[in-house]
């Protein structure tokens, strides 16, 4: 759905994919406010380090993404191919270099075709329109299978109002920030400053809670585009359509990382990690994710065994103090397999290969310990990702 204020185009340059667009084009319009989280990891792609110095300077005109190549471990020839992109587009559109901001995704350690890259940066901006979100997810993709969107609309005091988002990813996913590449826009408007806030706390409710390989990409940015022309800022709303707004917005960040687990690298479940009655959430956190990155609890998901011992096994090596596993209970898609640490009395095996069998899984854990809670969104291991990932520079 179009975003007043926001128009896209893409284009194929041949970089890494043959006949398939693999550049984005955002221009973002004038009286726009944007933010953005980026990864944790210090091996930090090019593309990050500019960006982050960019907005420190100035609010985007244009954001340009590529795929295929993501500019990472190129030391100082990486920032230079940088700012020469950036640079073009801001003598062909006539606005500031640090008002573009650039972004990358996917082999590390190869050089961007900067040449190429330029060659159509005038066709970029001689077709940029409003309608153009679907083939902008397209144009991100790299080992993804399908491209990942939401859109919402909702009336707020009597303003439609619109949140547009779409995003990219299936490995090396385990975000400390956000996800390997996002970007939600909305027509809403925002004072500076406060938008900020409300992205890390829609990014922590959503792309933090997700996690297909352990691995952090060099390379994740997420970004909250808000551009006023609803007619409304987000502060004249009332109490109550603010939280409708929230929610809605929280909502379109949770789908699309989600579906980044959904579309994960040979993935064949879908596996929610929820602990409940934890002594802080902050343990609760903890415990998920290290059931999540453990590979006997992945490839037990895949062979739909229901090796309940290895979720024990992960639950005692989270580094918890105070854990008794004398009170852990442990639920698989609803069907009890463990009570108070021990195999419950009534336990079938069959029961439990069957709840194994689900495209979608649930391991819930009650800790008897306290009332804070976690959840995180997983995914098996397969063969076919150890396929995807041993040929992806093929």
């Amino acid at each position: 759905m179009p975003v007043k204020g926001i128009r896209l185009s893409t284009a194929a340059t041949g970089m890494r994919y043959l006949q398939r667009d693999d550049l984005l084009l955002v221009e973002v319009c004038g009286d726009a406010r944007t933010a953005a989280v980026f990864t944790t990891n210090q091996f930090c792609a090019a593309p990050v380090t500019v960006c982050r110095k960019h907005l420190e300077i100035s609010q985007p005109k244009f954001l340009l993404v590529n795929a295929g190549i993501a500019n990472a471990g190129l030391g100082e020839q990486g920032i230079a191919d940088v700012y020469t992109s950036c640079t073009a587009l801001a003598r062909d559109s006539g606005c500031k270099v640090d008002e573009v901001l650039p972004f990358s995704t996917g082999v590390i350690g190869e050089r961007l075709s900067v040449e190429k890259m330029t060659l159509y940066f005038r066709q970029l901006l001689d077709t940029l329109e409003e309608d153009r979100w679907l083939s902008a997810a397209r144009a991100i993709m790299t080992t993804d299978t399908v491209c990942k969107g939401q859109s919402r609309q909702m009336v707020l005091d009597g303003h439609t109002v619109v949140v547009t988002g779409i995003a990219k990813g299936a490995g090396m996913i385990y975000p400390s920030m956000a996800t390997m590449l996002a970007f939600v826009a909305t027509d809403l408007g925002f004072v500076s400053g406060s938008i900020e806030n409300i992205l890390k706390d829609a990014v922590k409710k959503s792309f933090h809670c997700i996690t297909v390989d352990g691995d952090t990409s060099t390379n994740d940015a997420c970004v909250f585009m808000t551009t006023g022309q609803a007619g409304v800022e987000f502060g004249q709303l009332s109490e109550s359509a603010r939280k409708e707004f929230l929610h809605t917005l929280h909502s379109i960040f949770l789908d699309l990382a989600q579906s980044i687990v959904r579309d994960a690298e040979g993935a064949t479940k879908f596996i929610s990690i929820r602990v409940d009655q934890a002594a802080s959430e902050h343990v609760a956190r903890n415990i998920a994710l290290t059931i999540a990155h453990s590979p006997l609890v992945k490839t037990m998901a895949f062979a739909c065994d229901p090796n309940w011992g290895r979720i024990l096994a992960a639950v005692g090596r989270a580094n918890v103090d105070t854990l008794e596993m004398s009170t852990v209970t442990l639920y698989i898609n609803g069907l009890q397999v463990v009570t108070n640490g021990r195999l419950s009395s009534d336990y079938d095996e069959l029961a439990g290969i069957k709840a194994m069998q689900q495209d979608e899984i649930e391991f819930r854990l009650e800790l008897g310990m306290g009332a804070c809670s976690a959840r995180i969104w997983t995914t098996d291991l397969s063969y076919e990702y150890v396929k995807i990932n041993a040929d992806y520079r093929s």
